[in-house]
């Protein structure tokens, strides 16, 4: 196991529980500890997108026969247990691996390098997948200028914010999420009047929430799928860790937190879209469908609104969103690395703003092919491989809080350490089975990439981490 990584520098503040935590572990502190709680759960939002269902409205609305709020609260059920199972291992070690560390502590390390690397999937597509919204939304904006161009002006911004540091990066994540926030008012507000004066039909219905005539278990799990997308990134909270200053529980609670108060804004955005087109069965193929929410604000306040809508979409998900999502993918690849599972280069951290540089151009780099190369695929095909990457990596988790918690510990604490991951598991279970084929397909292959570096590396006598030595968690 390797107890430094490449540099020995160890960076001004962050002591206390957070070092002392990653001693017990055999880490030096080396990433600037300067995140406060509130920071955790401003980065987890922001990740998250509070204004995400504007790009998937339509696909989902139409999955769903209309009841995208429904999807979004059975996707808070779904999601919640995998939060409680993240804030537990959290706590335990509380290190920027995220699920990568606590499979690898939690059962065994060959375990934990697949659990990661799988998970590695979903990072290193959010980000191309998040280009790829915002290139189609420009579109709607400037539709001379090619997608391609989008995606590298995009991607130079973001990766210079992430390599600047953890501090400028989490005012970015401020100035941002307050930015979503006024915006989502501004809908409530329009959505508001235009339903009580009727514009276009609109009208109160609980209809969205819940349509009986139109309801099956089917057609929600083949929603789910996509809906839970939108989730995706509270999980992210717990690469950072290690710049943590809030304590052991710190990320825990903000995963938990930012899950339900991102939850409650997607069903109040979505209940309100609902009932500006009450008896809409469905929107056609194309970019009726893509940008089915944008049409429907023109239809409520005018194109202006519209374009402002576009514009702000663009930013949330060009730039904050794929900020966090790159963030989170230099620091996986960082922990990785510092074990020895990946090459050893992704470990340096830069001395001068202590962030995991090389690791951070190197998503940049891969992000910036993925996203050429994938430009063409499509919205919904991404968003099936990313969802298998991250599906198949919280089963592995719930899978760890067992392992670690029930079996190794003997917790007396049945609900949380045997009842909510062996639901979770069933849960994210239920949706990876019913996940599209084609992503199915690719992210067995890619796990079969994994499994053949995992027998490179056994062959090579690199074990990584340890199992996890019964004094981690407090």
């Amino acid at each position: 196991m390797s107890t430094t990584s490449q540099t020995g520098q160890t960076p001004p503040g962050g002591g206390g529980e957070g070092e002392a935590a990653l001693a017990d572990l055999g880490y030096k502190q080396e990433l600037r500890r300067s995140l406060s709680t509130t920071d955790l759960l401003v980065y987890g939002l922001v990740f998250m997108v509070p204004i995400a269902p504007w790009a998937i409205y339509g696909g989902v609305y139409n999955s769903a026969a209309g009841m995208v709020p429904l999807v979004y609260i059975i996707g808070l059920v779904a999601m919640i247990f995998t939060a409680l199972a993240y804030a537990q291992m959290s706590r335990a070690f509380p290190v920027a691996g995220s699920v990568y560390a606590y499979v690898g502590r939690g059962v065994h390390p060959n375990l934990g390098f697949l659990a990661g690397w799988t998970i590695l999937l979903d990072y290193l597509l959010v980000p191309t997948l998040l280009y790829v919204i915002a290139a189609v939304s420009m579109k709607g904006i400037v539709p001379g200028v090619p997608s391609w161009v989008w995606i590298v002006v995009f991607l130079v911004v973001n990766t210079t914010i992430n390599y600047v540091g953890i501090s400028f990066t989490a005012v970015v994540n401020r100035i941002f999420l307050l930015a979503e926030l006024l915006f989502i008012v501004a809908f409530v507000v329009i959505a508001v009047l235009a339903i009580s004066s009727g514009t276009g039909g609109a009208r109160f219905t609980t209809t969205p929430l819940f349509n009986a005539a139109e309801f099956s278990p089917a057609l929600l799990a083949t929603a789910l799928s996509i809906a839970v997308l939108s989730f995706l990134g509270f999980d992210g909270i717990a690469t950072l860790s290690e710049e943590s200053r809030g304590g052991r529980s710190s990320a825990g609670k903000a995963m938990i937190l930012g899950l339900v108060v991102v939850a409650l804004l997607f069903v109040t955005q979505t209940w309100l879209a609902g009932m500006l087109v009450p008896d809409t069965a469905s929107f056609p193929e194309g970019d009726a469908t893509d940008n089915a929410f944008f049409n429907i604000v023109q239809g409520a306040a005018g194109r202006g609104w519209q374009v402002a809508f576009l514009a702000m979409n663009v930013l949330a998900v060009g730039i904050a969103n794929a900020v966090a999502a790159q963030s989170a993918t230099a620091r996986l690849l960082f922990s990785m690395a510092r074990d020895r599972r990946l090459p050893g280069f992704l470990a340096h951290v830069n001395p001068r703003n202590q962030v995991p540089g090389r690791a951070i151009l190197l998503v940049g780099g891969l992000t910036l092919v993925l996203g050429l190369v994938f430009n063409q695929l499509g919205i919904v095909a991404i968003s099936s491989l990313v969802n298998f990457g991250a599906l198949t990596a919280f089963l592995l988790l719930h899978v760890s809080v067992v392992s670690y918690y029930a079996v190794r510990r003997r917790s007396s604490n049945v609900l949380l350490h045997v009842v909510v991951p062996v639901v979770g598991f069933l849960v994210i279970g239920f949706v990876l089975v019913n996940a599209d084929s084609t992503a199915q397909i690719g992210g067995l292959c890619w796990l079969a990439v994994g499994v053949v570096v995992l027998l490179v590396q056994r062959a090579r006598g690199r074990s990584g981490i340890e199992v996890a030595p019964e004094h981690a968690a407090r």
